[in-house]
C-alpha cells in the first residue's frame, strides 16, 4: 500500500449505469485492492451519497483477510452482529459469512436490522466464490419503493409503526445465544430492556420478544423519507406454505420463529405483504456476481436481497457506520 496518499491528486470514478442495473465502477487491474480502496475512499463513499448502491468490479479479491482489510479501509470499524434471524458464521476482523439460508430459497428485499436499536448505515458485500447460476445480491431504491405503495398503506405505518415478534429455542430459528452473542438470561434481559424490546421467557425455556419499529426513515444525508423495515420478509407469509403450516401445526400461531404485525398488533395479511414484494421486484436492480467483487450499499437508502442460486456461493459481508435509532435505556 502506498503510504504518501495525500500527495496524490484527488481521485474520481466513472460510475457505469443501465436500467435494472446497480451503478458499475470497474477497477480492473488493480493488483493492490487494499491500496485501491485507501485510494478511492472518498470517491467510492461519494458515489455511494449520489447513488444508494455501487458495485465495484474488477477489485479482485482473494480471501477473507484481504476483504477485512478492505472493508475497514472503506467503512471503517466493522460492527458485531446482533438480533440476527438467521446464523452467520463470525470470521476474524469482523467479517461474517452471508446468512445461512437455503440455497433454493430467496431473501427477500430488506433493510439490514431494521427492526433493532442500533443498524449499519453501510453495508458491504465480496464475492469470493459466484454460483454457477442466481445468487445476485439486488438492490432497491427505498425512497422510490415508498412513493410506489399506496399512500394509505405508508400512512398507517407511518402512524403506527410495525411490530416484530419472535421465538427463540433451540429447534428452529435463531436460538438465544445466535441472537444475543449469550445465553445469560440476566445478559439477555439487559440487553432487551436498554433497547426497547419486550420479551417473555417461556416454559420450555425459550425466549419470546416483542419489537416495535418506525417503517419509514429519513435519510440523514438527503432528507428523503425512505421505506424501512422488514415487514414483508420476517413474514410468516414469506415461509414456504407447507413449513408455515408445518409450524403452525407444531408450535401454534403464536410460536412461529418469527412474523410482523402493524404497530397496534393487527396481523399483517399474506396480500399486503405480496403488494409489498410486487413493488420491491418492480425497483430491483441486479447484477450477476463475479469473483472478485465487491459491493456498497447504503443501508438506509436502499434495500438489498438475494436471489436463489446453485452452485457454491461465498460472499462475505462486513457492516459499518452505526446508526442509533433507540437511545440507551430504550426511549425512542
Amino acid at each position: 500500500m502506498t503510504a504518501n496518499l495525500s500527495t496524490r491528486p484527488a481521485p474520481t470514478l466513472a460510475v457505469q449505469t443501465a436500467p435494472g442495473r446497480p451503478p458499475l465502477v470497474l477497477a480492473a487491474g488493480a493488483a493492490d485492492p487494499e491500496g485501491w480502496a485507501a485510494y478511492h475512499r472518498a470517491a467510492l463513499h461519494g458515489v455511494l451519497a449520489q447513488y444508494g448502491a455501487v458495485l465495484v468490479r474488477g477489485l479482485g479479491l482473494r480471501d477473507p483477510d484481504q476483504v477485512g482489510s478492505v472493508f475497514r479501509l472503506i467503512g471503517g470499524e466493522l460492527m458485531p452482529e446482533r438480533e440476527a434471524f438467521a446464523h452467520r458464521d463470525v470470521l476474524p476482523n469482523g467479517v461474517h459469512s452471508s446468512t445461512k439460508w437455503p440455497a433454493n430459497q430467496p431473501m427477500c428485499m430488506h433493510h439490514e436490522r431494521s427492526y433493532a436499536s442500533e443498524l449499519p448505515g453501510m453495508m458491504m458485500f465480496a464475492c469470493l466464490a459466484a454460483p454457477s447460476a442466481g445468487g445476485a445480491t439486488g438492490v432497491a431504491d427505498a425512497a422510490a419503493v415508498l412513493d410506489a405503495l399506496p399512500r394509505g398503506l405508508v400512512e398507517r405505518f407511518e402512524r403506527e409503526g410495525w411490530v416484530l415478534t419472535r421465538n427463540y429455542n433451540e429447534e428452529i430459528g435463531a436460538s438465544v445465544a445466535d441472537a444475543f452473542g449469550t445465553d445469560d438470561p440476566g445478559a439477555v434481559e439487559a440487553y432487551c430492556r436498554a433497547n426497547a424490546i419486550s420479551f417473555q421467557w417461556q416454559p420450555d425455556g425459550g425466549l419470546r420478544t416483542w419489537q416495535r419499529r418506525s417503517a419509514v426513515l429519513r435519510h440523514a444525508g438527503s432528507g428523503r423519507r425512505c421505506w424501512f423495515n422488514q415487514i414483508a420478509f420476517l413474514s410468516e407469509w414469506t415461509m414456504e406454505r407447507d413449513v408455515r403450516e408445518f409450524l403452525v401445526e407444531m408450535y401454534g400461531p403464536q410460536g412461529l420463529p418469527f412474523t410482523t404485525l402493524f404497530g397496534n398488533g393487527e396481523p399483517i395479511g399474506p396480500g399486503i405483504v405480496e403488494l409489498i414484494s410486487e413493488v420491491y421486484a418492480a425497483h430491483t436492480m441486479r447484477e450477476a456476481w463475479r469473483p472478485g467483487d465487491l459491493m456498497l450499499v447504503d443501508n438506509v437508502r436502499c434495500a438489498h436481497s438475494r436471489d436463489a442460486y446453485e452452485g457454491p456461493r461465498q460472499v462475505l459481508v462486513g457492516m459499518a457506520a452505526p446508526v442509533r435509532l433507540v437511545s440507551p435505556g430504550g426511549a425512542a
